[in-house]
């Protein structure tokens, strides 16, 4: 079983990918969701490439979808890299490296 400290961790990656918001459930939603404005539309276009880089690194079986399976093993692993003085917890320092390696991957040399 995950820990909570797995849990928060996903939920702050989704966070600062800007894939996910607090707060937003199922639930909360309302019933019709109105058309985006422009500048939601373009906030959004800005952020699929994160979201397609964060679905390439979970999509295990490559069928263009992340399963709670994928995503939780995806997870544990960051998780586990993250943890650098092993001790099952993250503290802010190693969660905020944490966030800034899901947000902001290291790039290669420029060709």
């Amino acid at each position: 079983m995950l820990s909570k400290s797995t849990v928060l961790a996903a939920a702050w990656m989704l966070v600062a990918a800007g894939v996910w918001s607090p707060g937003a459930c199922a639930a909360e939603a309302p019933a019709a969701t109105p058309a985006p404005s422009a500048e939601t539309s373009r906030k959004l276009d800005a952020g699929l490439p994160a979201v397609q880089r964060l679905l390439q690194l979970m999509d295990a079986d490559a069928n263009g979808k992340v399963s709670k399976d994928e995503f939780m093993r995806f997870m544990e692993a960051e998780f586990d890299k993250a943890d650098v003085n092993h001790d099952n917890e993250l503290d802010p320092k190693e969660l905020s490296r944490l966030v800034q390696s899901l947000t902001h991957p290291v790039r290669g040399p420029a060709r």
